[in-house]
């Protein structure tokens, strides 16, 4: 038996048949993992949002476009339900949409398509040359700052990516579907970031491309409350939908270092369109979340984001011009603005601190 496991046509024989049988099961697994009753989906005057499945750290997505699609519809107020089935669209994209029997994917054509359809325009308040820069900051984001964030994700922090991941009833072989799906998905992401070129660099020139994006955001944002002003834009939801990833989903990484440190302003922007638009997304693991004191000692897990059936932003928030009242919170100053809104006035927070 020494001798046949110091043979080499042995030893291709075991790698070729361990891989076989691997492949195989992954295969029979994922099989059983999709085989079930097929919802019927009535898309007559409601927006059906297909994307990946929750993750489990409580993140919406680990899917930078299905989170700014989801987030866009929250911000333009357009209830829509989500499918969580995994099936991609005819071009193989996610997230899709299904509106009226139609079917759009791509997140650009899919908020064209509801431009079109249902009257909405988050850009109204955005002149030509501001339209201009937002094209360009978003292309900038969608296809080069996109494929930064694909590698610490998929290659370089991949086992902690395995830790969110999630599938839905894969039992004991959970783990191992886990395994596969990430590593297959890590010679995807590999491969297409070799064709579009910025794979061809080394691991610390891709970070330092990714750092060049963020600082340039973060001047692009200043001190300002969204990207293009005071007043939100398609563009927020491209940049939070992105820059979301490098706060709550690469632990330890150098993008959550950088977001959560040297530029923070756009830490601050992050929290600030989480808190407007997903009540329900409580990240537990993080101290930038406002808790009673009583819930600190137990806040070190994650909280399940709970899935809206049919999401409506209006059936979900207090009335936003309530400008009379406010309930005074850790993450409230003494006016009731919330310190994390770019338009506090920091110097009377600080004198007022000073007199108590």
């Amino acid at each position: 038996m020494a001798g046949l496991g110091s043979d080499p046509w042995w030893k291709k024989t075991l790698y070729l048949t361990g891989g076989a049988l691997l492949a195989a099961a992954a295969y029979l697994l994922h099989e059983l993992l999709v085989i079930r009753k097929q919802q019927e989906i009535d898309s007559k005057d409601a927006i059906i949002l297909h994307q990946f499945a929750r993750p489990n750290n409580g993140v919406p997505s680990l899917s930078p476009f299905c989170l700014k699609m989801e987030t866009y519809l929250r911000m333009a107020d357009l209830p829509y339900q989500n499918y969580f089935g995994g099936k991609l669209s005819a071009q193989g994209k996610m997230p899709w949409i299904e509106y009226n029997h139609e079917k759009v994917s791509g997140t650009e054509f899919i908020i064209d398509f509801l431009e079109e359809k249902l009257g909405v325009n988050l850009n109204k308040n955005l002149g030509p040359h501001e339209r201009a820069i937002s094209r360009a900051v978003t292309k900038m984001v969608e296809e080069h700052f996109y494929w930064t964030l694909a590698y610490c994700q998929w290659v370089d922090n991949l086992n902690e990516t395995r830790k969110m991941l999630s599938l839905s009833g894969g039992g004991p072989f959970s783990n191992l579907l886990r395994w596969v799906v990430c590593h297959i998905t890590k010679g995807i992401v590999k491969r297409e970031m070799h064709g579009h070129g910025i794979g061809r660099f080394s691991e610390e020139e891709i970070y330092m491309l990714m750092e060049k994006d963020m600082r340039s955001l973060a001047g692009l944002l200043g001190d300002k409350k969204y990207i293009m002003g005071p007043k939100l834009s398609t563009l927020d939801a491209t940049v939070f939908g992105h820059l979301a990833q490098a706060m709550w989903t690469l632990p330890g990484t150098r993008p959550e270092r950088l977001i959560k440190g040297e530029l923070i302003n756009l830490a601050m922007y992050c929290e600030r369109i989480r808190r407007k638009f997903w009540p329900e997304w409580h990240y537990d693991d993080d101290n930038t979340i406002y808790e009673s004191e009583e819930s600190c000692e137990d806040s070190k897990t994650h909280t399940p984001l709970l899935d809206f059936s049919s999401y409506s932003r209006t059936e979900t928030f207090e009335d936003e011009g309530a400008e009379n009242s406010f309930s005074r919170t850790p993450d409230t100053d003494f006016t009731g603005h919330s310190l994390f809104d770019s338009d506090v006035d920091l110097d009377d927070y600080t004198d007022h601190e000073q007199c108590k």
